[in-house]
């Protein structure tokens, strides 16, 4: 029955005879409770690909096999199932797709998100959709949402300004004194070319929206711009607290396993 859901909602789709995109939701089911998912239209690849996994009972029978208080809970990798205690987890076949950003999607608690190598590996930031991660998060004040958009806007900007100041510093000291129109020109030229740049980097800039739920609701605001978010808890969010308190091993793995089940919820 999900196969033949996802099935023809994909057919729809592909021929365009819907007039408006449906919602989708999801139930992950655990033994410590249910959550129930929004799956995001602003991120329509993710999406269909995580009910594709559904329908194929991909997730079924996998652990929460990550949990990290105050940070997120992580599940779904295939090696996760049926894996012994104490084992390592998180190295199944790996299921690599574009990342999709929205502003209207961002690391708020209970969000739905996907994992990805590192960028050394993986330059572009392509999400492992063979499994997934929930955040539970903290609340965070206004001075360190102002530290986390420095820590990563400031590096940026100095690389740029290495990257088209620098180089023309002594004939803008030249210009200055000799031909201040030049000077104005030049310096104009510079500024143009690093605020392009800037705008178009994988800088931090959190909008009142995110500013005011990071600070009354929480979440990981730091993971903003470099993982794809593409769905939110919208019930059980206590199921969420419940997985994140678990005691866990060195792998941060609970030692109790929370097996999941998801499944699409028929509206």
């Amino acid at each position: 029955m999900q196969r033949f859901l996802v099935i023809i909602y994909l057919l729809l789709f592909t021929l365009g005879v819907q007039a408006q995109e449906p919602t989708f939701y999801v139930n992950i089911s655990t033994n410590m409770g249910t959550m129930k998912v929004k799956l995001y239209n602003e991120t329509p690849n993710h999406r269909d690909r995580f009910l594709k996994l559904v329908g194929d009972k991909h997730f079924d029978g996998t652990l929460f096999y990550r949990v990290v208080k105050g940070f997120v809970i992580q599940g779904g990798s295939s090696d996760s199932r049926n894996a012994a205690p104490g084992r390592a987890i998180g190295y199944g076949k790996a299921i690599n797709i574009d990342a999709e950003y929205s502003d209207n999607c961002f690391h708020k608690k209970g969000a739905l998100c996907a994992p990805r190598q590192p960028e050394e590996v993986n330059h572009f930031k392509m999400s492992d959709i063979s499994q997934f991660y929930i955040v539970q998060g903290r609340k965070y004040s206004a001075d360190e949402m102002d530290l986390i958009e420095k820590a990563t806007n400031n590096p940026i900007k100095i690389e740029l300004k290495k990257q088209f100041y620098l180089p023309h510093k002594e004939e803008l000291a030249r210009l200055k004194t000799e031909d201040p129109k030049a000077f104005n020109k030049l310096l104009r030229e510079i500024k143009d070319k690093i605020n392009f740049h800037y705008s178009i980097s994988d800088k931090i800039e959190f909008t009142e929206e995110q500013r005011n739920i990071y600070s009354t609701i929480g979440g990981t605001p730091e993971l903003d711009g470099d993982y794809t978010v593409f769905g939110e808890v919208v019930e059980g969010m206590s199921v969420i607290n419940k997985i994140a308190t678990l005691p866990v091993d060195k792998h941060n793995r609970p030692r109790s396993d929370v097996k999941i089940k998801v499944s699409i919820v028929t509206q």
